[in-house]
């Protein structure tokens, strides 16, 4: 068995040392409160830093993640856990991405994916900012499972998640900042049943875990829908958060996921 933590918050629009106190006092709230649960990867949400507003972009860290990625690192050693934290913006030759850090339980980076699949509809400009990351999928073999990579709006893609179990994932994380606009009536749920729907999907057509990691909470204009998840290869929600601060938390039985690819291996039928 194996622990899973995914972290949910209202990010401070581009407060980032607010954001990262509020992501410490989480975790710290969740080991003091559950001392004796298994802890072998913690999610954190995209933009977790800054949220999302037009100005995220006027915060770029190095290629390495800087400070925000240092202070991960901490928690990572701290507690002997692996971390996908995603995301940040990164700055590499003049173009702007939008980053997953993976790190180690000793808080090295071990692995960095770029979002393939930016948010260009619906009003949304993520494209104009940022340039997509190479379209190949990212699958980092951590010392309790094979951990693929995907970001919000790629999971629009099912193809991006199939080349990721294909590759051995176990578990697919998918940091995101689904949004709504307030101005719509109704688009909260509608968003959110899309976002649910997609993800049981996912989990399911790939026979892998999946791990949601969203951001909640009600900035101007934008919303965001929260309902972090938990999802097992069988569609079984293990955890699910609703739209506040909170960490949602599930043991995962990884022998499942390997004996569902031997025995009925759709994710690698074409």
């Amino acid at each position: 068995m194996a622990g899973i933590l995914s972290i949910q918050f209202e990010p401070v629009l581009n407060e980032i040392d607010k954001n990262l106190e509020k992501v410490k006092t989480i975790i710290e709230n969740f080991v003091k409160e559950n001392g004796d649960k298994k802890l072998d990867l913690i999610v954190l949400p995209e933009f977790f830093t800054t949220g999302v507003s037009h100005k995220y972009v006027d915060f770029p860290t190095p290629k390495d993640g800087g400070a925000p990625i240092e202070f991960v690192a901490n928690f990572a050693k701290k507690y002997s856990v692996n971390i996908a934290a995603g995301t940040i913006i990164t700055k590499e030759d003049e173009k702007l991405y939008n980053t997953m850090f993976v790190l180690n339980r000793e808080g090295k980076t071990i692995a960095k994916y770029n979002k393939i699949h930016l948010f260009k509809y619906f009003g949304g400009t993520e494209n104009l900012r940022i340039t997509p990351g190479e379209n190949k999928p990212v699958v980092v073999d951590l010392d309790f499972a094979k951990v693929g990579l995907a970001i919000c709006f790629d999971i629009k893609y099912p193809l991006h998640y199939k080349k990721l179990a294909q590759n051995g994932a176990e578990i697919i994380v998918n940091p995101a900042a689904w949004a709504y606009l307030k101005s719509i009536k109704g688009q909260k749920e509608q968003n959110a049943r899309v976002f649910r729907a997609l993800s049981i999907a996912r989990a399911a057509e790939n026979l892998v875990y999946f791990v949601s990691s969203n951001e909640c909470g009600n900035a101007d204009p934008l919303g965001n829908i929260g309902s972090s998840m938990i999802i097992s290869p069988m569609a079984d929600i293990l955890a699910e958060a609703g739209n506040e601060d909170d960490a949602i938390y599930a043991d995962i039985d990884l022998e499942l996921v390997r004996t569902l690819k031997t025995t009925t291996p759709v994710a690698f039928e074409e």
